[in-house]
Parts: C-alpha cells; sequence; structure tokens
C-alpha cells in the first residue's frame, strides 16, 4: 500500500510542486491549503505522515502541529520552517513535531525526513497491533508468539501434547523449555495430574539418583524414612527432566531401564515400584555430540528423543521480541502499580535491534527494569538497560584497496569466532548454535586460538 501523505501550505504552488514529487515516488498525496481545513481531514482520512509549512495564513503550522499531537499523536508530523529559524524549529520539536526541514530544502531531503516518519509510524502501528494481541490473547504465557518459528512450536505442541511419547525439548538458555514442558502438560490428557520438574545439573550424583528413584529407610547414613521418588510423585502427570545432557553417566542406564521397565528400584530396597508419568526432557546442549564424545548413552538418546521441540532464539523470533515485551511491561507494571501503557518506538527499534543472548529471560530482566525506571507513561531508552542502549551490531569490513592492509583468512576467522564467544557470554553451546558449529570443533578451535577455558559455561 502506498504510503498516505497530508501536505498543507497556503501556498498553491508549493503543494503541487510537493504533490508531483512525491506521487512520483508512489506516494498516495492529499494537498490543503488552510490549517483547519487539513485538521478537519483528519476526521475522515487515514495519513501515515503530515508535512506542513510553519508561517501561513489564518492557523499556523505550529497550531496545527499542537492541535495534531493532542489529538492524533500517532501521526508524525514534519515542519518546513524558515532558514535559520533556529527558536522557531525548536519550538516544533517541543511541540510535538517529529522533525523539521528548513528552507530552502532539497527534495531528497524532505523525503529523508518522510521515509523516517514512515517508518516510525509503521513501528508505532506494530506496537499497537501487538498490545492488542497481548489483550485478546489468551494468558498462556509459554505459548506467545505469532513469528512464523513460534507457529511451528505452536503447532508440535497441539500434535504431540494428546500423546504419551516422549519429548526432547531442545533450545538455547533462557527460551523458554520449561514453560513449554508446562503447555504440554496443561494440553494433555494428564492436565490434572501433577507436573513435577528438576534440574538434573543442581544436584550431586548420588542426591539425584535418590530424587529420581526414591530410597529405602537406612539406604544411607542421612535416610532415617523412606522416601518415594519423583517418578512415583508424578505418577498421572508429568515429570519434567531439564538439562538432561548434564546426568552423570552412571545414573543414564538406570534411568533408561526405568523408561523401559515402566517401574523404578529406590536406592537400598529390593522391590520395585510402577510409576505412571509422561516424560518430557530439555537441554541446551548438542547431545548428538554429546554421544559421539561418549557423555551421553545412544540408547537413552534414542528413547527420549521420539519428539522433538526445538525452540528458536529469541533473536530469530522477529516481532515477538515486542510481543513479549509488552507482555511483561503489563505484567511489572501491574505488579508495581504504575501507569506505564507502552514502548516508544525508539525502544521498539531498540529492542529488536538487540541479539539476546540470554533470549527470553533477559528480554524478562531488560523489561522488569525498566519499569523500575520509568517515570513516564512509556518506557524511553533512558530506562534500557546500557548494553541494550549502547548495542550495535557488529559488522565485517574490508576497509581499503591496498593488499598489504588485509589480513589472512584464518586471522578473520578467529576474530570472529572469539567474538561470538565474548556475545555470547562465554556461553560455548550458544556460540556454537550461532556459528554453525558443533561444541567439540568449537572448543578445538579455541584451544588452538590459546583460549584453555574450554569448560566455560554452557
Amino acid at each position: 500500500m502506498s504510503a498516505r501523505v497530508l501536505i498543507v501550505d497556503d501556498e498553491s504552488t508549493m503543494c503541487e510542486y510537493l504533490e508531483a514529487e512525491l506521487r512520483g515516488r508512489d506516494m498516495h498525496v492529499v494537498t490543503r491549503t488552510n490549517a483547519d481545513e487539513a485538521f478537519a481531514l483528519l476526521g475522515a482520512q487515514e495519513f501515515d505522515v503530515i508535512v506542513t509549512d510553519l508561517h501561513m495564513r489564518g492557523m499556523n503550522g505550529l497550531e496545527l502541529c499542537t492541535r495534531i499531537v493532542e489529538n492524533r499523536p500517532d501521526i508524525p508530523v514534519i515542519v518546513i520552517t524558515a532558514f535559520g529559524a533556529l527558536e522557531t524549529a525548536i519550538a516544533t520539536i517541543r511541540a510535538g513535531a517529529f522533525d523539521f526541514v528548513t528552507k530552502p530544502f532539497n527534495i531528497e531531503e524532505l523525503l529523508l525526513a518522510i521515509e523516517r516518519a514512515l517508518r516510525h509510524h509503521a513501528l508505532q502501528d506494530e506496537v499497537k497491533r501487538l498490545q492488542h494481541v497481548v489483550a485478546e490473547t489468551q494468558r498462556i504465557e509459554e505459548m506467545l508468539g505469532s513469528s512464523d518459528a513460534m507457529k511451528k512450536v505452536h503447532d508440535l505442541v497441539a500434535r504431540v501434547a494428546s500423546s504419551d511419547s516422549t519429548v526432547l525439548i531442545c533450545g538455547e538458555s533462557g527460551t523458554g523449555k520449561e514453560l513449554v514442558a508446562r503447555a504440554l502438560h496443561r494440553k494433555s490428557r494428564r492436565a490434572a495430574g501433577p507436573f513435577v520438574a528438576i534440574n538434573c545439573a543442581a544436584m550431586p550424583e548420588a542426591l539425584l539418583e535418590s530424587e529420581l528413584f526414591g530410597h529405602a529407610k537406612g539406604a544411607f547414613t542421612d535416610a532415617k524414612a523412606a522416601k518415594r521418588g519423583l517418578f512415583v510423585e508424578a505418577s498421572g502427570g508429568t515429570l519434567f527432566l531439564d538439562e538432561i545432557g548434564e546426568m552423570p553417566l552412571s545414573v543414564q542406564p538406570k534411568l533408561l531401564r526405568a523408561l523401559e521397565a515402566r517401574t523404578v528400584r529406590p536406592v537400598g530396597a529390593s522391590a520395585e515400584v510402577s510409576f505412571d508419568v509422561n516424560l518430557v526432557t530439555a537441554t541446551n546442549r548438542d547431545l548428538e555430540t554429546a554421544v559421539a564424545d561418549g557423555r551421553f548413552r545412544e540408547d537413552l538418546f534414542y528413547r527420549i528423543n521420539v519428539v522433538r521441540v526445538d525452540l528458536p532464539p529469541l533473536r530469530a523470533r522477529g516481532n515477538d521480541i515486542l510481543l513479549l515485551a509488552q507482555h511483561f511491561l503489563e505484567r511489572f507494571a501491574a505488579r508495581s502499580g504504575k501507569h506505564i501503557v507502552s514502548l516508544s518506538s525508539v525502544v521498539a527499534k531498540k529492542l529488536l535491534a538487540y541479539a539476546w543472548p540470554g533470549n527470553v529471560r533477559e528480554l524478562q530482566n531488560c523489561v522488569e527494569q525498566a519499569v523500575a525506571l520509568a517515570r513516564f507513561e512509556e518506557i524511553t531508552v533512558e530506562d534500557l538497560p546500557e548494553r541494550i542502549r549502547d548495542y550495535r551490531r557488529a559488522n565485517v569490513l574490508v576497509v581499503g584497496d591496498d593488499p598489504s592492509e588485509l589480513v589472512p583468512l584464518e586471522i578473520v576467522e578467529r576474530r570472529y569466532i572469539l567474538r561470538v564467544v565474548e556475545a555470547a557470554g562465554g556461553n560455548k553451546s550458544v556460540a556454537a548454535r550461532i556459528l554453525g558449529l558443533d561444541r567439540k570443533t568449537l572448543y578445538r578451535r579455541l584451544e588452538s586460538y590459546g583460549v584453555t577455558d574450554t569448560q566455560g559455561s554452557d
């Protein structure tokens, strides 16, 4: 659809000139030589941007701008001012004008201002649309998202939830794997049963086995009473094993046997206990590489990887970033008792440009901070964390034509790999996914660069 532009100038020749120029750029143009008529037109037609001269007979451009901002703040206004009238130009900005252009102006200069205003208006429209989506969407946070990547996740979750097949959820840290596991549980026939979750990376080996399978009284020093394991606790519902890639090798065959036999033997007990659970697992590791390296059993991998749900990183979810940000904004604003209703268009641009190495969890933290610092009804750039305010996408540039100034490809590769690891906060799994490498290959590259901390965060 062509951009809709309203031109307001009491000189008809200027209106005709601008109309001809803008229509030549595939814009739909309406002109008015009277500010009152132009303002009245806003009630009958929609416009994406308004361009008005400052000095006009009757209502001038500054007054028109003020009335538009009061009544239609969604429409950006560009004011054309006389050369050297800096104070007047500043007054138009204070009145709410999006931009100003001084006479005599080059048509390309005006076109650039119009294009910026159109992008601003389009982003404001998108923010409004997403506000509406959040308001109308059933509040199942784990399913919030309308990008193509998340639509695939929604479809897969809906299809697998009615079965008892074991599900493996894969994705970077902070993408919401447990939330998807809870969505699977809520949509399953076991929804009335318990949802029991455990982080396999958070417990020592001996304690993890006891937690999963239970123990008999006197099985070890502190076992003063018998304890049911989580497999039994979750019977009739869902057991979620998070970070299953961190499960010790010694526990893996016991887990495999439990899944095959649908029974567990508590530590120190002679009898087995049956259970009835739907198992959902999750990992941020590359389990195929872990299998190849001997760190994860191949037979267990195939047993848990019946249905695989790959969660996309936040940076690959497009405008879902704004949808989630608006959702978090409303939640934290309500919790803090603040009347904050939206993100500014500049904030929206910043959020869309940022790489989000911490994914949804980092976005939630960002919005919570912004709400805590906000002083107005709209989140501004000053409310954002510094790392997001100052973020710039890294670009690989070849500067100059002198071959003596250029560097070998392996040096460029080394710099880029180290930059990605740094941007990922040292998380090798995240960096490997961004680079398109398996973790073993990335570790070898880092070792060759003299980076010895190859067991950094995952």
